[in-house]
């Protein structure tokens, strides 16, 4: 009898922000819910979701999903399509927001989204505070990457 496929991280993945590991020293992580309409919903289980240039902003005590890219779904019914670079609201609790503004106050940091993902059915957004790496700290994490990259390798080889 064969054992049922076990879905992966990997397999619910819906989009990855891969430029912002890059460009940022991640702080802390949380996962957040987003409100999406029915064809944002379909869209972004197509994958056509994209991060790269998004950011959280907080306004008035909620968090807000900017600059997310999510395609207009193809097959939608509707005349109207969604507006694709719309601003998305976060479910997060107050606690959580209010730690993420103090330390939005805070000089050099922003919050950026990492991933977004299926959890349990629901689109989740993984978002990091996050604060902007100097040339020269891009630099070192290069060199970091390519000098394991080269031991592994090595090792590898034998």
């Amino acid at each position: 009898m064969a054992t049922p496929h076990k879905k992966t991280d990997f397999d619910s993945r819906l989009a990855s922000n891969r430029k912002a590991f890059h460009q940022y020293e991640i702080i802390e992580k949380m996962e957040a819910g987003i409100i999406l309409t029915g064809a944002e919903v379909k869209s972004a289980r197509a994958k056509q979701i994209n991060l790269k240039p998004a950011y959280v902003s907080i306004q008035n005590g909620e968090a807000f999903l900017k600059k997310c890219h999510i395609s207009a779904y193809n097959k939608a019914t509707s005349d109207t399509p969604h507006e694709a670079e719309r601003d998305r609201k976060l479910l997060l609790n107050k606690i959580q927001i209010a730690h993420l503004d103090s330390q939005l106050s805070e000089h050099g940091l922003t919050v950026i989204p990492l991933n977004a993902y299926l959890k349990k059915g629901k689109i989740k957004i993984e978002i990091g505070l996050g604060r902007g790496k100097k040339l020269h700290d891009k630099r070192q994490d290069l060199k970091r990457k390519a000098q394991t990259r080269e031991i592994s390798r090595h090792f590898r080889q034998g």
